[in-house]
C-alpha cells in the first residue's frame, strides 16, 4: 500500500478521519470547560500534551504535504484534497486555540519539540526547493559565496530545530 492508496482510502471512507479529527478539538473543548484555570496542574497538561501531539503531527503533515504538492508536483489547488489537506489543519488550529485559553504552550510537556519539528521541516523544504529551482546555469550567474550563505543558515536551522526537538 502505498500513501495515494491510503489518502484515497481515506477519502472513500471519510467517517475514520472525520471522527479523528472532529474528537480531537472537542476533548480539547471538553477540557477547557471542566479543567478552566486549572490547565497548568498535572493530569491537565499530560492531556493537553497528548491531544497537542495527537493533532499536530497529522496537522504538519498535511501542510507539509500540500506545500510538496504545489511547489513540487505543480499541482492546482483546485485538486487539494479536503479529508487529508484540509481538515487536518483546521482541526489543528482549533485544537491549539481551545487548549491556548486554557494553557500558557510552555507548560505543556514536549511542545518544544514540535516547534522543531517545524523548524526542520521548513529547513529541509527550502533547501529542496532551492536545490529544485537552482541549476547549473543558474548557480553560475549567483556569486558562490551567496550559495555558500544560503547552504550554512538552512544547515544551522536544521541543526537548531533538531537540537530544540531533542531537548
Amino acid at each position: 500500500m502505498t500513501l495515494g492508496d491510503l489518502f484515497n482510502l481515506l477519502s472513500e471512507n471519510p467517517s475514520v478521519i472525520l471522527f479523528y479529527f472532529i474528537s480531537v478539538p472537542l476533548t480539547a473543548f471538553l477540557a477547557y470547560v471542566f479543567g478552566k484555570g486549572d490547565g497548568n496542574i498535572s493530569p491537565w497538561k499530560y492531556l493537553y500534551s497528548v491531544l497537542v501531539f495527537l493533532v499536530c503531527i497529522p496537522g504538519i503533515f498535511a501542510i507539509t504535504l500540500s506545500i510538496y504538492l504545489f511547489f513540487f508536483e505543480r499541482i492546482s489547488i483546485m485538486e487539494t484534497n479536503v479529508f487529508t489537506q484540509i481538515l487536518p489543519v483546521l482541526s489543528m488550529i482549533a485544537t491549539l486555540v481551545m487548549i491556548r485559553k486554557n494553557v500558557c504552550f510552555e507548560d505543556i510537556p514536549g511542545f518544544g519539540k514540535i516547534t522543531g519539528l517545524i523548524m526542520v521541516i521548513a529547513a529541509l523544504l527550502i533547501l529542496m526547493w532551492v536545490f529544485d529551482k537552482t541549476h547549473i546555469i543558474a548557480i553560475t550567474f549567483m556569486p558562490f559565496y551567496y550559495v555558500i550563505i544560503i547552504f550554512v543558515v538552512l544547515l544551522v536551522a536544521i541543526r537548531f530545530g533538531t537540537k530544540m526537538m531533542m531537548k
